[in-house]
């Protein structure tokens, strides 16, 4: 018994069953149990630590110290990176959304682009406005204005609705500051910078061949009608989608400006920019301590989101109460993921204090395989099991970021390992994943058809993106 718990303990291939076994359990509990994320981590962390023989010390600390835990370390040093970037965030999204700002960039785009060109104009709304605005919000909100273009355009809701949800996938995937591409960037140790960079080059493709191409393909093909229990009466529209829950347009007199938008969108990627080009063509001096401290993700999150309550709420009639209140409910979803994601940290350092990194690096030199295809295919193993894009990129990128550190990979490099496992999170989207029931109610569709579009588009977009991400990394790393 203690010659096989040695082996488990010490060898290569022991260390790799540990965490073969890890993950099963964690799968099962998630699955099966239907056991909170959150609390499953937990669990098959503390579990995994202490069946690798780790000190009860180092796993908890003792009653006199406990900072130096990996509980405490694994946790804080994630939430410390990622906390006030996403509720940064999700309160611009907020105030985005509840200032009509969708509305403005909807009519602005099929002005633009027609009626022949609607597909795309929806294509770029869920891009634009996916940048502050999470996923399941940003559906909640441009459902209706993707109804009544199809009503106007007398076409398969499908044709318009699959351009604006690959813009929604691609950016809640791919970009800072939606809760993925934050906690790669604390897990990985790589500037948020990067990843907006690397996010849009990767994303973009997939983005085209997903939304645009075979969007307008298959929107030939499904016809899926607008939901009967839709009513356009303007700015009130109230739509359904067979789901019974209702998503009220924000009333709003004068709409602001698409351009006023886009300025708000753009300052925190613009700043973050900065700061991160600043870094390598800059010498040392007082220009880049400016450009540093303005393009800290927080502090450029900041300036956004104080800039958009002046301009989109107290110049247009809101009271700093009434901003305080969107705020408090804007950040009430967020506590849940925030603990997902320590939990996820604090399963990587497991994974990194037992030598099962340095047993996968080992693994993986012997069989060949390059990191950023195994953080794909690890990404895409998790995804497809649990259905969770969060638990997929916190579990993948705990297991991989051990050996990402282990080499000497420039940023860029290490940011397209982050895209590699963001794109891994969302392929082959089914009925295990939350989003997939929300999409096929608010457009209306069954699961066949649902599958045959959604599914098929988030496949498209993982495959294309990482597809990107690997081509640059074989040349530059």
């Amino acid at each position: 018994m203690s010659t096989a718990v040695d082996w488990l303990r010490t060898s290569t291939p022991g260390l790799l069953v540990l965490c073969g076994l890890a993950i099963a359990v964690l799968l099962f509990v998630i699955i099966r149990v239907k056991l909170e994320p959150f609390v499953a981590l937990l669990i098959v962390g503390l579990g995994l630590a202490l069946a690798a023989g780790l000190p009860v010390s180092e796993i908890v600390g003792t009653a006199i110290k406990s900072n130096e835990s990996l509980l405490e370390t694994g946790f804080g040093g994630i939430l410390g990176h990622i906390a006030v970037i996403i509720g940064l965030g999700t309160v611009l999204g907020a105030i985005l959304e509840r200032s009509g700002g969708a509305q403005a960039l909807t009519s602005k785009l099929l002005g633009v682009f027609g009626d022949r060109g609607a597909p795309i104009a929806m294509g770029l709304l869920g891009l634009i406005f996916g940048i502050p605005v999470f996923f399941d919000i940003g559906i909640f909100v441009l459902a209706p204005l993707v109804y009544v273009a199809a009503r106007q355009g007398g076409k398969s809701l499908v044709l318009y609705a699959l351009p604006m949800l690959a813009g929604l996938s691609m950016t809640h995937a791919f970009l800072p500051p939606h809760p993925g591409p934050v906690a790669l960037g604390g897990l990985l140790e790589v500037n948020l910078g990067w990843l907006i960079l690397m996010g849009f080059v990767c994303g973009i493709p997939g983005f085209i061949a997903a939304g645009l191409v075979w969007g307008n393909w298959i929107g030939k093909r499904v016809i899926v009608d607008v939901p009967e229990d839709f009513v356009n009466e303007g700015d009130d529209a109230e739509p359904t989608g067979g789901s019974g829950v209702a998503t009220k347009r924000p009333v709003v007199t004068t709409p602001p400006s698409v351009g006023l938008i886009g300025a708000i969108i753009a300052v925190p990627l613009v700043l973050i920019l900065g700061a991160t080009f600043g870094s390598i063509l800059l010498d040392p001096g007082n220009l880049l301590e400016v450009l540093t401290f303005l393009g800290t993700p927080a502090v450029a999150l900041l300036i956004a989101v104080l800039i958009a309550f002046y301009v989109l709420g107290i110049r247009r009639g809101s009271t700093v109460q009434e901003l305080s209140t969107l705020t408090g409910e804007s950040l009430r979803p967020v506590g849940m993921l925030l603990l997902v994601v320590g939990a996820g940290a604090f399963f990587g350092k497991v994974i990194s204090a037992t030598g099962i990194g340095t047993a996968l690096a080992d693994a993986m030199a012997a069989a060949g395989l390059p990191i950023i295809v195994l953080a794909y295919v690890i990404s895409c193993a998790l995804r497809i099991a649990q259905g969770s894009a969060t638990v997929a990129i916190v579990t993948t990128g705990g297991i991989v970021g051990p050996l990402v550190a282990a080499q000497d990979y420039s940023p860029m490099a290490t940011a397209l390992v982050a895209m590699s496992i963001a794109a891994g999170s969302i392929i082959l989207s089914h009925v295990n994943d939350g989003g997939f029931w929300i999409i096929a109610k608010f457009f209306n569709m069954t699961v066949k058809q649902t599958l045959q579009t959604w599914t098929v588009l988030e496949t498209i977009l993982s495959v294309v993106s990482f597809a990107v991400a690997a081509v640059l990394f074989a040349i530059i790393a």
